[in-house]
């Protein structure tokens, strides 16, 4: 059943296996008071082999893992980024939950959706992520587009999807009051709807390893030797060292060369109320203070199966074992996102009637109120497409969802941000045993791979299985998992200044308190970066981005660097952790929003004096 009413996660209450859970109710179906497990260690067999090593952590890598642990096996998973979805499509994509209606039928992809997508209500309630079951509507806007739509519902039949129907135009507007006055129809499923993606890996991930998986980040797989009865995967790990990752020092480098060009545009962009400081976000966010890592050493992993779940790198991954039938053709997808005031004009996933690139570019309510314009379609091997400039895509992206939303307000831009499709030559999802005996591929997933992959999680372990892996059930597994984010009502009982943990705020735009950043960092999974504790709590996900300490009616209350968000949150993570933990100040003296103010440039502000250090009292 669809939710009828409009509400923001968090706020009050959440959303919980698509129905929404008030803040009376939440200490028992969400913050349970369910013990959490602290990292069971499974005994690996006497030469250090694993059963199952899979390769990737992304949602797909996740979803196996989880799976795996249900069984009386050793896995380890081996990722080369510093934390679970931070390097690869889960990490940004559109958070949709498709419903299947889409697909070739035939393909893996209508084989795996729809059943994907009907597993997520009951993974919502055991993990606590948050699946807000929107609906989604595709909207017609001629004729010729109502046969796009009859075509659709065709083909979703045929893919098995349930409750599709086409609605008119009386009622669609009823559904969509803000909706372009010229769409005519949609076809409508109920069962679509939306995740924090990168929330969903973490919560997925953080149960497995509380089940016993191991998990190796920042490790990076260099070759893989296949010997009689195992295989062993080289790989290099990075050692955790006061100093500047790999990662970091490359988006310093793309910032240095942006910012001319960037700056450049920004006049011209103002005509769409857009401030092109956004685009520095993407790149000054995704480097925020990341725990550094130095050294290097190389060691082998050795395990009698092999699981590739490598995203854009699946073709690497499978050319070390001699499977070359297949390239990655990555699509790049740029994303805007908007204030939570925005997310009123939109009740439902809109998608114009869908082209060559595929669903095209998507109008959506995100599960924590704000609303999403994208994303874009752009083959990196098209040079045309891959060089395309910042400013036809911000206004590509603005023009179309303005077709379905004409109403919304581009100056409220508050992120930007793009991901990397993991398209390949094959066309299709690659679910599989492969040709070489005890090597499987759930690779060169894209959309809608986020629906489909606790599906194809399954019939990954089913096909292990069947090779002979060991279905010996695993009596401690424990599905549970807690929830980090606690809601709250408003303001209430909640101070910056308060001494209880969990009641001081710590990130006022999304009010995050110290205790859920403290409980973020000592869970499972290592979480040692600000951009880390960020995915799971959203400290530093709100209007200002971490820089500032409060925002209002375009006015800046700038803090001090130590009251900043991200600086506070800093010295959270090294009074746990006891690490050392550097900031990207140093290399970004000026953020774009000291110089662009929620739309408007700093020049319109002149006249007014904005206080800089002013502190505001909770």
């Amino acid at each position: 059943m669809v939710e009828t009413e409009q509400h923001v996660h968090g706020e009050k209450g959440v959303h919980c296996g698509g129905e929404w859970i008030p803040i009376e109710e939440c200490a028992q179906r969400w913050n349970c008071s369910h013990k959490q497990l602290c990292h069971q260690k499974r005994q690996k067999a006497a030469d250090s082999k694993y059963d199952v090593i899979v390769i990737g952590s992304g949602c797909v890598g996740a979803c196996i893992a989880r799976e795996l642990a249900k069984y009386d096996v050793t896995v380890c998973v081996v990722e080369q980024a510093d934390d679970v979805s931070n390097g690869g499509a889960t990490k940004a994509n559109s958070g949709i939950v498709h419903a299947g209606y889409d697909d070739k039928p035939g393909t893996m992809r209508a084989r795996f959706c729809w059943t994907g997508n009907q597993m997520f209500p009951a993974l919502d309630k055991d993990l606590h992520f948050g699946f807000h079951r929107t609906g989604s509507l595709v909207v017609a806007r001629s004729e010729s587009e109502m046969e796009i739509l009859s075509d659709l519902m065709r083909r979703g039949e045929q893919n098995g999807v349930k409750n599709l129907r086409i609605v008119q135009k009386e009622e669609l507007k009823k559904m969509e009051p803000f909706l372009s006055e010229d769409a005519i129809a949609a076809l409508y499923s109920p069962d679509a709807g939306t995740v924090t993606p990168y929330e969903f890996a973490i919560a997925v991930a953080e149960n497995a390893a509380d089940n016993g998986v191991e998990f190796k980040f920042n490790t990076k797989v260099q070759s893989i030797e296949k010997r009689e009865d195992h295989f062993e995967v080289k790989a290099r790990s990075s050692v955790a060292r006061s100093g500047i990752s790999l990662t970091m020092v490359m988006m310093m480098a793309v910032a240095c060369v942006a910012l001319p060009f960037l700056g450049s545009l920004n006049e011209h962009l103002q005509n769409y109320g857009f401030p092109i400081g956004m685009a520095l976000v993407a790149v000054a966010g995704a480097s925020a203070i990341f725990r550094m890592q130095a050294s290097e050493k190389e060691h082998v992993i050795t395990g009698t199966y092999i699981v590739n779940a490598g995203g854009n790198g699946s073709d690497k991954i499978a050319n070390m074992v001699g499977i070359n039938d297949y390239k990655m053709k990555p699509r790049l997808g740029d994303y805007l996102l908007l204030n939570k005031d925005q997310g009123q004009f939109c009740r439902h996933i809109i998608f114009p009637a869908p082209g060559k690139y595929g669903k095209g570019i998507v109008t959506q309510p995100t599960l924590w109120g704000n609303l999403l314009l994208g994303p874009t379609a752009r083959d990196l091997h098209d040079s045309e497409k891959a060089n395309q400039s910042p400013e036809s895509i911000m206004k590509e992206l603005i023009q179309k969802c303005r077709q379905m939303i004409p109403k919304f307000d581009a100056g409220k831009v508050i992120h930007s941000f793009a991901g990397i499709r993991a398209k390949s030559t094959k066309g299709d999802w690659i679910v599989e045993h492969s040709k070489v005996d005890n090597f499987f591929q759930a690779a060169a997933i894209d959309s809608p791979g986020l629906a489909g992959s606790p599906a194809i999680a399954v019939h990954i372990v089913d096909l292990l299985h069947q090779a002979g892996l060991s279905k010996r059930p695993y009596n401690s597994f424990d599905p549970i998992r807690k929830g980090i984010i606690v809601p709250k009502d408003q303001w209430k009982g909640l101070s910056t200044k308060n001494i209880d943990p969990g009641k001081k705020i710590i990130c006022i735009c999304e009010r995050v308190t110290e205790k859920e950043i403290t409980d973020a960092i000592n869970r499972s999974l290592p979480c040692h970066s600000t951009q880390a504790v960020r995915k799971r709590t959203r400290a530093g996900m709100g209007h200002c981005q971490g820089d500032v300490l409060y925002c209002h009616e375009y006015i800046i209350y700038q803090a001090p660097s130590g009251k900043r968000c991200e600086a506070q949150v800093k010295g959270i993570i090294e009074k746990e952790t006891g690490l050392k933990v550097i900031s990207n100040d140093l290399f970004f003296s000026t953020r774009w929003n000291n110089n662009y103010i929620l739309g408007r440039s700093s020049a319109s502000l002149a006249s007014k004096q904005l206080p800089t250090t002013t502190l505001v009292d909770r």
